[in-house]
């Protein structure tokens, strides 16, 4: 038989050698996906007798440059070619078929299929839907004569129709329901992992270098949340991320920051430090809580002997409800959650106090103002995947609406400490001096009662 000789590199052998039961590798451009993934598929079909295997792309043009061709050239005199049902059958019973998703419902194709083993290329191209769809179909076949557990494979870019579930499981690994970290394995590799482009093509590192800088930061350096359409692309985990073990800064004014609604609520906690920076330190979200149930919990989470000066909180809760007659305001202050303050919700001015905080400027040093602490995950997860507003640019998109509850409470933070006079800039030096329009907590006749 023809032997086949590789070379993979390390990130490339990572790749073949895992067994986790969904493994993505990639997250660049000439990263060597596509060989990488073509090769995995063909090690299973040789070394597991009866294997099926489901090798997938979302257009045919795309699946036949990438794959078909040269797979064909490949395989010549290993496997057989079988056009009409394109797949490439081996003597030992094995099988890779390979198949197209153009539209959504074209995944529906595979339903009541087995196979051992499904490969996903440039997976962000796929909507959840038909990733969701496929797991159905990756099961046992009957065919095999070794043990084999199931796995999906996938080679992946940021961006795209399918960025917010793989960052989502692979990148954030922010996990629902039944899924388990140990099913999901990230290998990370860049075009300087390729050995082959590095010395035989470095212009295409120059290429990748020329590259808009939003584009240039998620092709060629594997940024997730950099991708195109964000609308906070100034977002960078190294700049605005902080250890949980981090220390408040001394003399901090501590704050919350409320957005309630009954599909979700969530809250942060704030602290302003002398200078003006704002530092993100805990988060709650929780689904379907009353009113009074919110209130409870955001009591307690908050830690004995904190000196909260009050909370900000979305304008509708001050609204009245018709069935009670009382506001969620009076409902969450009988509750015990006191100092309450309506935020500001002039939603682009709101956000351009975000971006400010988040980019900084020549009077701040360079420095941004915003430090979020790495136990925040919801916030971290949702701010780079928000997208602008179809119809208002300036505006971020309510779709997914799932994605927007913190960084809306984010925004009533950071509009309630708004600075009356900036920082005073003299000899080179910035000062750390600021004067606040400090809130005013309503008191709902709570007058003597704070909320530590």
């Amino acid at each position: 038989m023809k032997e086949i000789v590789i070379e993979p590199n390390e990130k490339q052998q990572a790749f073949f050698e895992s067994k986790a039961k969904y493994t993505a590798y990639g997250g660049a451009r000439g990263g060597g996906k596509s060989w990488a993934m073509r090769m995995k598929l063909i090690l299973l079909a040789l070394n597991y007798d009866g294997i099926q295997i489901l090798l997938l792309r979302r257009t045919l043009a795309e699946l036949r440059e990438n794959h078909l061709l040269p797979m064909t050239k490949l395989l010549k005199g290993i496997a057989a070619y079988i056009s009409g049902e394109k797949e490439f059958r081996f003597p030992n019973g094995s099988r890779i078929k390979l198949g197209y998703c153009e539209s959504v419902n074209d995944v529906l194709q595979f339903q009541g299929q087995a196979y051992e083993v499904i490969g996903l290329e440039e997976a962000t191209h796929f909507t959840e839907f038909q990733f969701q769809a496929l797991t159905e179909s990756n099961r046992l076949s009957g065919n095999m004569t070794k043990k084999f557990s199931p796995r999906m494979y996938f080679t992946c870019n940021p961006g795209g129709v399918g960025h917010g579930w793989v960052k989502r499981l692979f990148i954030d690994k922010s996990f629902r329901g039944s899924e388990k970290a140990e099913n999901y394995l990230f290998i990370k590799s860049l075009v300087f992992d390729n050995k082959y482009i590095t010395e035989n093509n470095p212009e295409y590192i120059e290429t990748l270098l020329n590259l808009p800088e939003t584009r240039r930061r998620a092709m060629l350096y594997g940024d997730w949340d950099a991708f195109e359409g964000a609308f906070f692309p100034e977002f960078d985990r190294e700049r605005h991320i902080v250890r949980g073990d981090t220390p408040l800064p001394e003399n901090a004014v501590l704050f919350r920051a409320l957005d309630y609604g009954l599909d979700m609520t969530a809250c942060l906690w704030c602290a302003c430090a002398r200078n003006g920076d704002i530092y993100i330190y805990r988060e709650l979200t929780e689904k379907n809580l009353l009113l009074s149930e919110a209130a409870k919990k955001i009591l307690q989470a908050t830690e004995k002997g904190e000196q909260i000066r009050y909370t900000v909180a979305s304008p509708d809760l001050w609204n009245r409800r018709q069935e009670s007659g009382k506001s969620g305001f009076d409902i969450m202050t009988q509750s015990g959650l006191f100092r309450l303050v309506k935020a500001d919700n002039a939603r682009i001015a709101g956000w351009r106090i975000v971006r400010e905080y988040l980019k900084s400027g020549k009077l701040y040093n360079g420095e941004p103002r915003l430090f979020i602490y790495e136990s925040c995950v919801d916030l971290i997860r949702s701010l780079p995947q928000l997208r602008f507003d179809e119809h208002v640019r300036e505006d971020a998109s309510s779709s997914p609406h799932e994605i927007t509850h913190t960084p809306e409470a984010l925004r009533y933070a950071l509009m309630s400490r708004r600075p009356k006079s900036p920082p005073i800039k003299k000899n080179g030096y910035t000062s750390s001096v600021y004067c606040f329009d400090e809130p005013t907590p309503e008191k709902a006749g709570f007058e003597d009662i704070i909320d530590y």
